[in-house]
């Protein structure tokens, strides 16, 4: 068993490619994908506040030009005045400009709009409308469509109230006041808890894929499978010498995916502007927990999907719907954040139960027990598949791909 074990840290150890695919590459990936998204994201943000909206406005009454110069909105967007009698085909064209990019908004005044608003007296009178067609789809054209409504016609709906009853508190039945009240820590980590347990997940799994399909498939694929079994050793050692290098080698990994994760994950979350970010001590541990429990959980059933298979090829294909299967179970945390709180035992569920977890440790509120049993609940596990595997190995008919 010792001497399987270090023959399976020295596959790799030895081979500075694997060392780097392995250790180093898995750093530079996560470090550089989140610093990336949070620039982009950050640099998204920037860009539609610089952006000078253009837009188109048609039957504009007396007092807009005056309203726009007040509030600033004649300096934050490019205003261009469209006559009442356009032609169809010019009003058209300005649509198809928003569906194209090229103009952000078309705000359209019902003709006579202010002696409209201003003649209304009884139930019944006409009300005037304004109409703003922008594209959904095109991030200037919504942040266009927002900023009129906030500078020009929350203050036109004001001026014009103001301008009906003189006093607008005769308006105003009660006042309401909000006190938000708020865990900090859980705020600043609830978009981290949505994420972060799907990529943990994924990455394990996918980590300890290459590591255990090649060991197992591709050695029997190579034959030396059969020669280690042919010699006069407990198959139960060869078992539990792989095992035990395949788990030394996949937590060393899994050290690396967590240790990039807390670098990167708060860097990008300031770079989008949220809040501050840390792992306290306790939630670092708790995390290197789960994930111990989780890489021993991955190697053990991917060795034991690997087994019956008779080559790297054909492991790859057994192992494909589980990855699937994995990320699918990682990802249901996604539309849990904030929603009604799972129970306590389904954080006994392998992979399910360590997503659950693992977003609790986000949020800071992760309990002993709920730690207690999603760790128990993997280790239970690999402890049945480490008795298949075992079993698998003393079946000469699968060993050999007879």
């Amino acid at each position: 068993m010792k001497n399987i074990f270090k023959k399976e840290l020295m596959r790799v150890f030895s081979d500075k490619k694997m060392i780097f695919s392995l250790f180093i590459l898995p750093a530079i990936v996560m470090i550089g994908v989140y610093s990336l998204m949070g620039t982009m994201m950050n640099k998204l943000e920037s860009d539609i506040e610089e952006h000078v909206s253009v837009t188109y406005v048609q039957n504009a009454p007396e007092d807009f030009k005056a309203l726009a110069a007040q509030v600033g909105y004649d300096t934050a967007a490019e205003i261009k005045y469209v006559a009442s009698d356009a032609s169809a085909e010019e009003i058209q064209q300005i649509k198809d400009d928003i569906l194209n990019g090229d103009v952000d908004l078309f705000v359209v005044f019902d003709k006579e709009f202010l002696s409209k608003a201003q003649a209304y007296q009884n139930a019944g009178d006409p009300i005037p409308s304004v109409k703003l067609a922008y594209n959904s789809t095109m991030n200037y054209s919504t942040a266009a469509r927002s900023m009129f409504n906030a500078m020009v016609l929350d203050v036109y709906e004001t001026n014009l109230l103001q301008n009906r009853f003189g006093n607008l508190d005769l308006l105003t039945v009660f006042n309401s006041e909000d006190e938000l009240i708020i865990n900090e820590d859980k705020a600043n980590g609830a978009m981290l808890a949505s994420m972060l347990p799907y990529f943990i997940i994924m990455m394990l799994f996918a980590g300890a894929m290459g590591l255990c399909v090649d060991a197992i498939a591709g050695e029997k694929e190579r034959g030396t499978m059969a020669t280690m079994l042919l010699s006069p050793v407990k198959r139960s050692s060869i078992v539990f010498g792989k095992l035990f290098g395949l788990s030394i080698l996949s937590a060393l990994s899994s050290v690396v995916y967590a240790a990039s994760m807390i670098v990167a994950m708060p860097m990008m979350m300031g770079d989008m502007g949220m809040g501050e970010i840390s792992f306290s001590v306790l939630q670092i541990v708790e995390l290197l927990g789960i994930m111990v429990s989780l890489v021993l959980f991955n190697v053990c059933i991917l060795c034991l999907i690997s087994v019956f298979a008779k080559n790297s090829k054909e492991a790859s294909a057994y192992v494909t719907p589980v990855y699937m299967v994995v990320i699918v179970l990682g990802m249901l945390t996604m539309f849990n954040v904030g929603g009604t709180a799972p129970s306590t035992p389904s954080y006994a569920i392998p992979i399910y139960g360590s997503s659950l977890a693992i977003q609790a440790v986000a949020s800071n509120e992760l309990t002993l027990a709920q730690f207690g049993l999603s760790v128990a609940g993997n280790i239970i596990c690999v402890l049945v598949m480490v008795v298949a595997i075992t079993k698998v190995f003393n079946n000469e008919k699968i060993m050999m791909n007879a």
